[in-house]
């Protein structure tokens, strides 16, 4: 049996790697695409930085509109196999005339740090998308959110995971 040729399994996995990484970056060209295009229109938001939690899985999370029309999210994630860091700048356009309701897109980056006993105490690190809600109730100093958080893993722990974001609520400030 000759080594030199691939096997239909190889040739497979080559194919859907290939594929998913066509798709990640597809996925950013798009992403600031759609992000020039906001980033052109300004909205009114009344809130300048936010923190709290984020749900699934339970992290704590720093937003800062650091424009009328973008912001910069920090979250840190905490859970039995170790922690993870993330940081999104998203593009936030309004759905509602007096801007409380906004939808959000944009890009990322984080970093994960595994424990010990999982996965040899190995370092992550990956690229990130976020597509979201964002909601500021206008009389009381809460904010809360949901997105989903698309992830690309390069190394050790190469791969598309699509099982990122959740539930946000934040105190503003």
């Amino acid at each position: 049996m000759n080594n030199n040729f691939l096997n239909k399994n190889q040739i497979n996995l080559w194919l859907s790697n290939a594929i998913k990484k066509g798709l990640l970056v597809m996925s950013l060209f798009v992403f600031f695409g759609i992000s020039n295009e906001i980033s052109a229109q300004s909205s009114d938001r009344n809130y300048k930085t936010a923190v709290g939690v984020k749900f699934y899985p339970t992290g704590i999370t720093l937003k800062t509109m650091v424009k009328p029309n973008a912001a910069f999210e920090v979250i840190g994630y905490f859970w039995k196999r170790g922690t993870r860091f993330t940081g999104l700048y998203e593009y936030h356009k309004p759905l509602s005339s007096d801007g409380a309701l906004q939808w959000y897109i944009g890009p990322g980056f984080h970093v994960g740090l595994y424990k010990a006993d999982y996965f040899d105490g190995k370092t992550s690190f990956g690229l990130d998308g976020v597509l979201g809600l964002d909601y500021k109730f206008p009389d009381i100093p809460v904010n809360i959110s949901l997105d989903w958080q698309p992830s690309y893993e390069f190394g050790d722990f190469e791969g598309f995971s699509g099982n990122w974001g959740g539930v946000g609520v934040r105190i503003t400030l």
